[in-house]
């Protein structure tokens, strides 16, 4: 299995610290050939630990070890779909509504250069919670943060960075998603056709 939950979907990933809000989005079961890696205690450890260790590679800046509790994954999968929320209000793919307040703290740093960095603060979840929104918080700084999406597919909803020229794309993997979308559209189609048919060719009125 892999630990690495937007490699489980097989899709372009957010570039450099902005990766992590994807993989966390991509922990959602896949379908039907992947868990939910925020499911029990044993995979969420293999994830964060492997998240993280990414993250601090592509930011540089130093991530702590999180070592997780049963108590821990219902914090995870709350601030999962915190992120959803966020996501999905941004490309209008629900309607706006009450979205959830981040409610935790950041250092400003300079680092060597005189530049002022985002640096995450707290302990355990909430050092996580922390790196997460800082990192939401730069993407769209840097104009990243529209090109995040979930799939349209209701049942796949995995997480993809849109990569179109002009941002357009709806599937995180239009021969799988978008193909069954469209068959399923084409079926409907065709099953509205043969209701009108039967409609038209039905009998006449009556003069007897």
């Amino acid at each position: 299995m892999s630990w690495k939950a937007s490699a489980r979907h097989g899709v372009r990933e957010a570039p450099g610290g902005f990766a992590l809000v994807q993989e966390l989005l991509n922990t959602r079961a896949a379908m039907s050939y992947g868990p939910d890696l925020l499911g029990v205690v044993e995979d969420a450890q293999w994830w964060v630990t492997d998240a993280l260790t990414t993250w601090s590679r592509a930011s540089g800046l130093p991530a702590p070890t999180l070592l997780l509790a049963a108590s821990d994954l219902r914090s995870l999968r709350r601030l999962r779909s915190a992120f959803e929320q966020v996501v999905l209000a941004g490309s209008n793919q629900e309607p706006p509504g009450s979205l959830p307040p981040a409610d935790v703290p950041v250092s400003l740093a300079p680092d060597a250069a005189g530049w002022v960095r985002v640096v995450p603060t707290g302990r355990g979840i909430r050092w996580l919670a922390s790196a997460l929104w800082a990192e939401a918080l730069l993407a769209q700084q840097a104009g990243a943060w529209p090109r995040l999406k979930l799939c349209h597919n209701a049942i796949c909803r995995a997480a993809f960075f849109d990569t179109s020229r002009n941002n357009s794309g709806v599937w995180h993997d239009v021969s799988t998603c978008g193909n069954t979308a469209n068959l399923r559209a084409f079926r409907e189609r065709r099953r509205l056709l043969g209701h009108s048919e039967e409609i038209e060719v039905g009998p006449g009125p009556d003069y007897h």
